[in-house]
């Protein structure tokens, strides 16, 4: 019996390690989404300290971090599928934690720029080894749910910064500016980096204790390039561009929402984010937990029963309710009424993401996911945190000339990208149940 064989037909680890596991992995996730994000919450005073506009503040979270964020994943996604994924994970957790930290001491528009550059190459670590650690610990009609608890983390940390911050600012709106020696004059925003930077390095240890899962399926020797080009551009080209650009659109309106939220509440509705941040970051946190799970069970549910393409419902659900929440959210009358909104745009732009990586696992051999799910999340990256965040900065600046009209932005691009997202994954049905169809060797 040779390796393959072998791993293929080893036992699963046990159900409470898994989990353990799973859990783990989701606190990274939450910390990775409190580090990218946490900048949202901090928009206008970092605008006012270094004078810089909405298209800048988009280039921070878009060029600056999703661009290099997505770049290095590629070969991180390499790495994981011929290395060991524990210690790829807890050394991307460890830089990117030191770099968000290094934003605290930032004192210009280009260093802030290197500093969100750091947190995005470390945070390109943590996605592709944690989808392949996942998909060998659980088997493929338990895989989607646990995906979802893992993709939990998402939402409990943008949840998180928007409590972090509207406290941490809130705390310190009366204090003096601190001082240190060689740094000079820290402000609430440089202080708020530090807090959710520094605890990193603790988790970062926690997650090197972890036991590497054993590889199912999976050949010992690397895997050549050649073979990743020819399983995308053969027989699956289709299939990954329609699954890849399809759940792209829905991370572009999600981040073109979640991460100018703050500002809006801020300019439409004249609230600070003392007033708002607990009640935000609760609706991220649980409405967003909420619907990735809900997806994830969903889809799991029609797998069981035989649906060859239960992965991509929830998307296709997702994409018609964020029509009304999200549009509605940033037309809303009162702050009151467009948090209330918010809350089922929340669960509904959320309920796809257990699915769509899930669906990786299925369509791809063990000894791809890694690089194929880096080139997933390069594309959904890409596209969400890097354009859908810059294009409502863009507009605003741009298009309406008005950074009081960022509600118009944000609506436009959601009406924009969610009948694309439905058009898109329509076209995927097909060869997404054809694939399944295909010798077992060959996903």
């Amino acid at each position: 019996m040779n390796t393959a064989q072998s791993s293929t037909e080893a036992a699963w680890p046990a159900s409470s390690y898994a989990w353990y596991a799973t859990v783990v992995l989701m606190l990274a996730y939450t910390l990775s989404y409190i580090d990218r994000q946490i900048l949202s919450m901090l928009v206008e005073p970092i605008k006012a300290d270094l004078g810089i506009s909405d298209t800048q503040i988009g280039l921070l979270q878009g060029l600056a971090f999703a661009l290099f964020y997505t770049l290095v994943g590629i070969p991180m996604g390499r790495l994981a599928d011929n290395g060991n994924r524990k210690k790829l994970m807890a050394w991307g957790i460890f830089f990117w934690s030191l770099a968000t930290a290094a934003c605290g001491l930032a004192k210009t528009f280009w260093q802030l720029f290197a500093a969100r550059v750091g947190v995005g190459v470390g945070e390109a670590a943590l996605g592709p080894a944690a989808y392949s650690t996942l998909a060998d610990l659980f088997p493929p009609e338990r895989r989607s749910r646990a995906i979802g608890v893992y993709s939990i983390g998402v939402y409990l940390g943008i949840g998180l910064a928007a409590v972090i911050g509207g406290q941490v600012i809130g705390a310190l709106a009366d204090s003096p500016p601190i001082v240190l020696p060689w740094i000079g004059e820290l402000a609430a925003w440089h202080i708020t980096f530090l807090v959710v930077g520094l605890p990193g390095v603790l988790l970062a240890i926690w997650v090197a204790t972890l036991r590497e899962p054993l590889r199912r399926g999976a050949q010992r020797a690397a895997v050549p390039v050649r073979e990743v080009i020819a399983f995308v551009f053969g027989h699956r080209l289709r299939l990954l561009a329609t699954h890849f650009l399809g759940f792209s659109m829905l991370t572009m309106l999600f981040n073109a929402t979640v991460f100018w939220m703050a500002p809006y509440l801020m300019r439409a509705h004249q609230l600070t984010p003392q007033q708002f941040g607990t009640q935000l970051g609760l609706t991220l946190a649980f409405a967003g937990g909420i619907g990735i799970y809900a997806g994830g069970v969903c889809a799991d549910l029609l797998r069981r029963r035989g649906v060859a393409t239960a992965e991509l419902w929830p998307g296709i659900v997702s994409a018609i309710g964020v029509l009304p929440f999200g549009i509605g959210t940033v037309q809303a009358a009162t702050g009151s009424a467009a948090l209330a909104l918010f809350a089922g745009f929340m669960f509904f732009s959320s309920f796809a993401f257990a699915a769509a990586a899930s669906a990786i696992s299925i369509i791809c051999p063990n000894r791809l996911r890694g690089q194929i799910s880096a080139v997933y999340l390069f594309f959904v990256n890409l596209a969400g945190i890097g354009v859908g965040s810059f294009l409502t900065g863009f507009f605003n600046d741009y298009v309406f000339r008005d950074p009081n009209r960022v509600g118009d932005s944000i609506a436009w691009i959601i009406a924009i990208a969610a009948p694309l997202a439905i058009v898109l994954l329509a076209l995927c049905m097909a060869p997404y149940r054809r694939s399944q169809q295909m010798p077992a060797n060959e996903h």
